[in-house]
């Protein structure tokens, strides 16, 4: 089952506790990187290094809008952050785009949309040589010339 490590701002506390319960409920391993920290980018950040030196499987990020967890996470080398809103982005962030790391609004979407969105995501993998194994390659190219 997969490793997963999970973190919000102060704001999405609450939300993050039940995901974490729906979770493990299903069975995941989870880490909280906790919620203290109203400067979410360091959350953001932690979470995003533990998911690209793969000590974990995936991550989880949530806050207001899930916006700025995923510009944080996404400043990390290996980490790619999607910003989940519905179900069809939640299987193709994985699917098509190799997604390491799921991003939520606690704000816009629910905690009922959160957990079934969660699930989702975790459900799926990139499925290599698809039609879109040429832009995952082409945005891991790009990665590597500029975090030298």
């Amino acid at each position: 089952m997969y490793r997963i490590a999970i973190g919000c701002d102060p704001n999405a506390a609450q939300e993050k506790r039940r995901l974490i319960a729906a979770l493990c409920e299903k069975g995941y391993e989870i880490t909280d990187f906790g919620s203290e920290d109203p400067i979410y980018a360091h959350v953001a950040h932690d979470v995003a290094k533990a998911v690209a030196d793969q000590v974990y499987d995936c991550g989880i990020l949530i806050c207001g809008t899930g916006i700025g967890m995923t510009v944080s996470a996404n400043k990390v080398k290996g980490a790619y952050a999607a910003l989940i809103s519905d179900m069809y982005s939640a299987q193709r962030a994985r699917k098509s785009n190799d997604a390491n790391i799921a991003c939520f609004g606690a704000f816009t979407i629910g905690i009922k949309r959160m957990e079934m969105y969660a699930l989702e995501f975790l459900a799926c993998e990139f499925e290599p040589g698809c039609a879109s194994q040429p832009k995952v390659d082409a945005f891991h190219e790009v990665e590597t010339s500029y975090f030298k």
